[in-house]
């Protein structure tokens, strides 16, 4: 995965995110600000998008990315982006008041997800919002194969059905939104014509257990 996002990130730096992405991501930050929660961590950060916009209202970002070349995009715009994988998150228990990862855990098998959401609620604080943001599909999981970069992505494209019940074995799905969006600006190239629509969802991790 790392050597295809190193090799677009090179070919096709500009990514343009749909209206609808935008728009999720202003209500996130308002939501972030009305809780008073004044920091994030981001699953997948690409070159930076959603980062710069976390930055200018005021939140303070972290970024992880399995590829070097965003990273490496992500900090010379001055941004706080390392390299690591969403399996394995070189943070302490509870360390982020809330997360957001957009198109990232698509590229996680069914077989592995659940291990991975639980890495997302480790290491955020209990009662935190957690973003998630996905392309649907009819849960097939597949090497994608209208990709030209070599070599070409995983895909797990789950329906709203099942990643209602992955999430919901981690908390509480307070938000569930879909719109249609196949192979626009933010798809990118290769993102394949059989999308159905993106899905959105904002998890609510457990809250802290009583004394």
């Amino acid at each position: 995965m790392a050597a295809f996002y190193n090799q677009r990130a090179v070919l096709h730096p500009a990514h343009p995110l749909t209206p609808q992405r935008v728009h999720m991501r202003e209500r996130f930050i308002a939501r972030l600000k009305a809780e008073g929660r004044h920091a994030v961590l981001e699953i997948g950060s690409g070159p930076g998008l959603d980062a710069l916009k976390f930055v200018q209202a005021g939140i303070h970002y972290t970024g992880v990315d399995l590829s070097e070349e965003h990273v490496r995009l992500a900090t010379a715009r001055g941004l706080n982006v390392s390299v690591a994988s969403a399996r394995n998150l070189p943070f302490a228990d509870g360390a982020f008041p809330a997360l957001w990862t957009m198109s990232t855990l698509l590229h996680i098998p069914n077989s592995d997800i659940d291990d991975v959401v639980r890495e997302l609620v480790r290491v955020t604080a209990p009662g935190a919002p957690i973003a998630v943001g996905l392309w649907s599909g009819d849960d097939v999981e597949v090497i994608n194969p209208e990709d030209k970069i070599q070599p070409p992505r995983f895909f797990s494209r789950r329906s709203d059905a099942a990643l209602r019940r992955i999430f919901g074995r981690h908390g509480e799905i307070e938000e569930f939104v879909t719109w249609p969006e196949g192979t626009g600006a933010e798809s990118g190239p290769g993102a394949g014509h059989w999308t159905q629509h993106y899905q959105f969802l904002v998890l609510r991790t457990p809250p802290p257990e009583p004394n």
